[in-house]
């Protein structure tokens, strides 16, 4: 498989961060995200909810294009992938419930640094026509102290809602962040860098 115009790779996200990534390096893709439950077990590591919810996305995916009647040949591989914030105290932190969970966790990053990991994994459409791959990366974040009212200004314009770790570091929040060692598209949702040397291994870029 080669990733090229005539051939489109299958993202297996819904998130709009992810395609406006892909869509900044010129990947032609397609979106089918398959429902996956993301709630956490009790006690369950960081690194173990990734690779499972992950693995659970790649699998729905599989699902849906073994049900389809015909494969459409324009589709490549797949990309699935999911982000989580892990707070310093070393909880993972995923996407807030209500505007009070939200306040909860970025009060819990004030001042401090925590890691953001995503993992992605790339597969074949049909299981018997290659390698597939997974990795995960991890990026550590240090925010400044906040001023007075910062936090629950932030809290109140909306944009963490959706996001994991109830902020986002390419928008508002972008101002609270002092430093990033490591991917700053890692941050944002998927690692670019990553993902593209990974395809090129695999043979699906040249």
């Amino acid at each position: 498989m080669r990733i090229g115009p005539q051939t489109r790779l299958i993202l297996g996200s819904a998130s709009p961060r992810r395609r406006e990534l892909l869509a900044s390096v010129g990947l032609p893709f397609v979106v089918l995200p398959s429902d996956v439950d993301e709630a956490t077990r009790t006690g369950e590591r960081p690194a173990d909810y990734l690779e499972r919810i992950v693995a659970a996305k790649l699998a729905g995916v599989l699902e849906i294009l073994a049900s389809a009647r015909s494969r459409d040949a324009s589709l490549g591989g797949i990309l699935v992938a999911d982000t989580i914030v892990v707070a310093p105290d070393g909880r993972l932190l995923g996407k807030p419930k209500s505007d009070d969970d939200a306040r909860t966790m970025i009060a819990s990053l004030d001042g401090a640094a925590h890691d953001v990991q995503t993992r992605f994994s790339l597969a074949p459409c049909d299981p018997g026509d290659g390698p597939s791959f997974a990795q995960t990366v991890t990026t550590r974040v240090t925010f400044r102290r906040l001023a007075a009212g910062e936090l629950d200004g932030y809290i109140a314009c909306g944009e963490g809602r959706d996001k994991a770790g109830a902020y986002a570091v390419q928008g508002r929040a972008a101002a609270f962040v002092e430093s990033i060692d490591g991917s700053y598209t890692n941050v944002v949702g998927l690692p670019l860098c990553q993902v593209v040397a990974a395809m090129r291994r695999l043979g699906w870029l040249t």
